[in-house]
Protein backbone atom coordinates (compact mmCIF):
# COMPACT_ATOMS: atom_id res chain seq x y z
CA UNK A 1 0.00 0.00 0.00
CA UNK A 2 1.11 3.47 -0.47
CA UNK A 3 1.57 6.13 2.14
CA UNK A 4 2.36 9.51 2.21
CA UNK A 5 4.98 10.57 4.38
CA UNK A 6 3.90 14.55 4.90
CA UNK A 7 6.88 16.88 6.43
CA UNK A 8 5.79 19.84 8.79
CA UNK A 9 8.69 22.36 9.99
CA UNK A 10 8.79 25.81 11.44
CA UNK A 11 10.21 27.64 8.50
CA UNK A 12 12.39 30.12 10.20
CA UNK A 13 14.66 26.44 11.67
CA UNK A 14 15.30 26.07 7.99
CA UNK A 15 15.71 29.65 7.32
CA UNK A 16 18.49 29.42 10.32
CA UNK A 17 20.59 26.33 8.58
CA UNK A 18 23.91 27.77 6.81
CA UNK A 19 24.17 26.10 3.34
CA UNK A 20 26.21 23.35 4.71
CA UNK A 21 23.50 22.29 7.57
CA UNK A 22 21.32 22.65 4.86
CA UNK A 23 23.37 19.64 2.20
CA UNK A 24 24.41 17.76 5.29
CA UNK A 25 20.17 17.46 6.37
CA UNK A 26 19.65 16.95 2.55
CA UNK A 27 22.76 14.07 2.40
CA UNK A 28 20.83 12.26 5.32
CA UNK A 29 17.43 12.07 2.83
CA UNK A 30 19.28 11.21 0.13
CA UNK A 31 20.82 7.79 2.09
CA UNK A 32 17.03 7.22 3.26
CA UNK A 33 15.62 7.96 -0.44
CA UNK A 34 18.63 5.39 -2.03
CA UNK A 35 17.42 2.82 0.44
CA UNK A 36 14.22 2.79 -0.57
CA UNK A 37 14.92 3.33 -3.86
CA UNK A 38 16.93 -0.15 -3.65
CA UNK A 39 14.12 -1.88 -1.85
CA UNK A 40 11.64 -0.35 -5.09
CA UNK A 41 9.45 1.22 -2.32
CA UNK A 42 10.08 4.45 -3.19
CA UNK A 43 7.34 6.95 -5.02
CA UNK A 44 7.77 10.78 -5.86
CA UNK A 45 9.30 12.84 -3.33
CA UNK A 46 8.55 16.48 -3.10
CA UNK A 47 10.27 19.54 -1.24
CA UNK A 48 8.52 22.77 -1.18
CA UNK A 49 9.47 26.60 -1.56
CA UNK A 50 8.70 28.74 1.31
CA UNK A 51 5.20 29.84 2.17
CA UNK A 52 6.22 32.94 0.93
CA UNK A 53 6.37 32.37 -2.11
CA UNK A 54 3.07 30.53 -2.33
CA UNK A 55 -0.86 31.83 -3.37
CA UNK A 56 -4.23 30.57 -2.45
CA UNK A 57 -7.33 30.00 -4.50
CA UNK A 58 -9.91 30.06 -2.33
CA UNK A 59 -13.29 28.80 -3.99
CA UNK A 60 -16.04 29.15 -1.75
CA UNK A 61 -17.95 31.75 -2.95
CA UNK A 62 -16.65 33.93 -5.17
CA UNK A 63 -12.86 32.65 -6.64
CA UNK A 64 -10.49 34.95 -4.94
CA UNK A 65 -6.81 34.41 -4.89
CA UNK A 66 -4.77 35.29 -2.20
CA UNK A 67 -0.96 35.89 -1.85
CA UNK A 68 0.76 33.74 0.71
CA UNK A 69 2.07 32.99 3.47
CA UNK A 70 -1.01 32.13 5.29
CA UNK A 71 -0.22 29.60 7.79
CA UNK A 72 -1.86 30.01 11.38
CA UNK A 73 0.71 27.76 13.14
CA UNK A 74 4.07 27.48 13.90
CA UNK A 75 4.94 24.54 10.83
CA UNK A 76 4.29 24.71 7.16
CA UNK A 77 4.30 21.78 5.08
CA UNK A 78 7.62 21.79 3.58
CA UNK A 79 7.04 18.26 1.55
CA UNK A 80 5.83 14.97 1.33
CA UNK A 81 7.19 11.38 0.14
CA UNK A 82 5.48 8.47 -1.33
CA UNK A 83 6.64 5.46 -0.34
CA UNK A 84 5.34 2.05 -0.68
CA UNK A 85 5.08 -0.18 2.83
CA UNK A 86 2.62 -3.39 3.69
CA UNK A 87 2.10 -2.26 6.57
CA UNK A 88 1.31 1.60 8.49
CA UNK A 89 3.92 0.21 10.63
CA UNK A 90 6.25 0.29 8.11
CA UNK A 91 5.73 3.76 6.75
CA UNK A 92 6.18 4.76 10.46
CA UNK A 93 9.74 3.40 10.45
CA UNK A 94 10.47 5.02 7.33
CA UNK A 95 9.40 8.50 9.32
CA UNK A 96 11.26 8.20 11.96
CA UNK A 97 14.55 7.22 9.71
CA UNK A 98 14.21 10.68 7.89
CA UNK A 99 16.58 13.46 9.44
CA UNK A 100 14.62 15.64 11.52
CA UNK A 101 15.38 19.64 12.99
CA UNK A 102 11.78 19.47 15.13
CA UNK A 103 10.23 18.03 11.93
CA UNK A 104 6.62 16.81 12.20
CA UNK A 105 5.94 13.78 10.01
CA UNK A 106 2.56 12.99 9.52
CA UNK A 107 2.18 9.41 7.96
CA UNK A 108 -1.73 8.83 6.21
CA UNK A 109 -2.23 6.18 3.66
CA UNK A 110 -2.86 7.32 0.10
CA UNK A 111 -6.44 6.60 -0.92
CA UNK A 112 -5.61 7.96 -5.27
CA UNK A 113 -2.30 7.81 -7.05
CA UNK A 114 -1.63 8.98 -10.36
CA UNK A 115 1.97 8.80 -11.39
CA UNK A 116 2.05 11.42 -13.94
CA UNK A 117 3.47 11.48 -16.97
CA UNK A 118 7.40 11.89 -15.87
CA UNK A 119 7.88 15.40 -15.25
CA UNK A 120 11.67 16.67 -15.55
CA UNK A 121 13.09 16.42 -12.43
CA UNK A 122 13.83 19.65 -10.25
CA UNK A 123 16.77 20.31 -7.80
Amino acid sequence: MLYSILIYVDESRVDAMSVAEEEAHVAKHIVIHDQLVEQGRMGPVVRLMPTSTAVQVRTKGEPMLIDGPFAETKEQFLGFYIVDCETIEEAIAVARSLPSIGTIFEVRPVKLFFPGNGLKQVG
